[in-house]
């Protein structure tokens, strides 16, 4: 009896991505959407900010390898605000936190951490598990 006592949480963790949980993933992906925002926002201006003191002359300007540094980083930025804006209309759309290659649950402790996630742990990995 304990076992299942113990088993019943997970299969309601199961389906709390689709489910009831909604609202708490919608939450923390909107506020994981204004934090990408504001790298975004804050990397573009230091890049830009950066390279027109780099064209403009003068002493303590940034080098080539701090403007390609910065720049870097705002493209990366960018591809995790996009990220979160594909798992935002995924959980409009009803596939949030389901893996997009196989189609099972992605545990919900991964997506906790990680809400943008696309694939489940065995996908992740790669062709070679998949086998397995």
């Amino acid at each position: 009896m304990p076992r299942q006592a113990h088993r019943q949480p997970a299969a309601r963790a199961r389906t709390l991505p689709t489910g009831t949980g909604g609202p708490y993933w919608r939450a923390l992906l909107e506020a994981r959407w204004r934090a990408r925002l504001q790298d975004v926002t804050e990397l573009s201006l230091a890049y830009h900010s950066a390279e027109a003191l780099a064209h403009g002359g003068g002493d303590g300007q940034p080098g080539p390898q701090q403007l390609r540094m910065l720049f870097r980083r705002a493209v990366e930025a960018r591809r995790e605000l996009a990220d979160v804006e594909e798992a935002l209309g995924r959980l409009t759309a009803g596939s949030f936190g389901r893996c997009g290659q196989c189609g099972s649950v992605i545990p919900p402790g991964l997506l906790t951490v990680i809400p943008e996630r696309r694939y489940c742990p065995r996908c992740a990995r790669g062709p070679a598990s998949a086998a397995r």
